[in-house]
């Protein structure tokens, strides 16, 4: 099923993410290009590492969750599972991101009713589902400041992105892959790349529903996004488990026909984030068959683009729904994830924080 019209920008995008899973002749005529900016990105690397630029420490520790990719991985299901992880293990997390598409001047506090236009869809997602102070603004040291000084009892920082925001000092850094790793290989604009994947870090985590091998990168761990029962969005205390939308069962919240029959549901599956094709895998591993409709990375919804969709039920990501309650679509249901974390990764994380937090 295609989505609505897409803009110039949009188009442009999705050639280039398909240009840059291969060494054609786009990425090739690009590599003297790609060239300049390693030439650029590494020389401003060197002035951080050399202290030529500073980095601030904002008084607490820091665990930057970002990619060295263009494009989404599942960054922010990881955010939330790690917040939790790190409440679970005594601490106190706040939260700080840039706010994609964010309408800001200062650092802001989003709470859950932040329109998301103000904060950005993944700031105002993390904000609802876990409760902690989160701040946004295109200065993470900004956002990071601001935090601290009004949430004193926060002792640990996850922020949302930022893995190339040097200025930010971190203590821990994650780096998250999708099934598509790396790509062709090569930095931007002939690739996918805004570091090289040799980029140090802490710990990698490959966000792979299509089950293949992880690479042999020191401490790598596989990130699983596991899908719980969808909620309805237009009254979101009526839930129902993902088996209930699988062809040939009765359309959610109705019962069989009068013979005792079930009418196929017409179900169609919505995703606006990095890579719509991983949450239209997850669906098919809970066994649905969904006609699929993938749009950009944040789409903003600004008009309504299942006002001519034939379905019976329309299955959306969470980042989706923080944007469509303009939409009084009663077909809509939203698919929550949950991260399961690898329980080493949570081990590394908590031991270098708190060696961190008595140094």
């Amino acid at each position: 099923m295609s989505g609505p019209a897409l803009s110039l920008k949009d188009r442009l995008e999705a050639q280039f993410a398909h240009a840059w899973q291969r060494r054609g002749a786009l990425a090739w005529a690009l590599a003297p290009l790609a060239a300049v900016f390693a030439a650029v990105s590494g020389a401003r690397r060197a002035a951080f590492a050399a202290g030529w630029l500073k980095s601030v420490r904002v008084g607490v520790p820091v665990v930057v969750v970002g990619n060295v990719t263009v494009g989404g991985t599942g960054k922010t299901p990881t955010v939330i599972a790690l917040v939790e992880a790190l409440r679970a293990a005594g601490f106190s997390p706040g939260v700080v991101s840039r706010g994609y598409g964010a309408k800001i001047e200062r650092p802001t506090l989003v709470t859950p009713d932040t329109p998301p236009r103000l904060c950005g869809d993944e700031p105002l997602l993390i904000a609802r589902r876990t409760g902690v102070p989160v701040w946004v603004s295109p200065d993470r040291v900004a956002a990071a400041t601001a935090l601290c000084c009004a949430h004193r009892d926060v002792d640990v920082i996850v922020s949302d992105d930022g893995l190339q925001h040097y200025r930010l000092a971190r203590d821990v850094e994650i780096v998250v892959f999708d099934h598509r790793l790396g790509g062709n290989g090569f930095l931007l604009p002939a690739g996918p790349l805004r570091e090289p994947l040799s980029r140090r870090r802490d710990a990698t985590l490959v966000n792979n529903p299509f089950e293949r091998t992880l690479p042999a990168w020191p401490n790598t761990f596989a990130l699983k996004l596991e899908p719980g029962d969808a909620w309805h969005l237009a009254s979101p205390a009526l839930r129902r488990p993902l088996a209930q939308f699988a062809a040939g069962a009765a359309t959610p919240g109705q019962g069989a026909g009068a013979h005792g029959s079930q009418a196929a549901v017409r179900l169609v599956a919505a995703a606006g984030i990095g890579s719509p094709e991983r949450f239209f895998a997850t669906l098919r591993a809970a066994g649905l068959a969904p006609q699929t409709m993938p749009l950009p990375d944040h789409y903003t919804y600004a008009t309504n683009p299942f006002a001519d969709v034939v379905a019976d039920a329309i299955l959306v990501t969470e980042k989706d729904a923080v944007k469509l309650g303009a939409w009084n679509d009663a077909r809509i249901w939203v698919v929550p994830v949950e991260a399961a974390l690898d329980h080493r990764l949570i081990t590394l994380v908590v031991e270098k924080l708190r060696g961190r937090s008595s140094a």
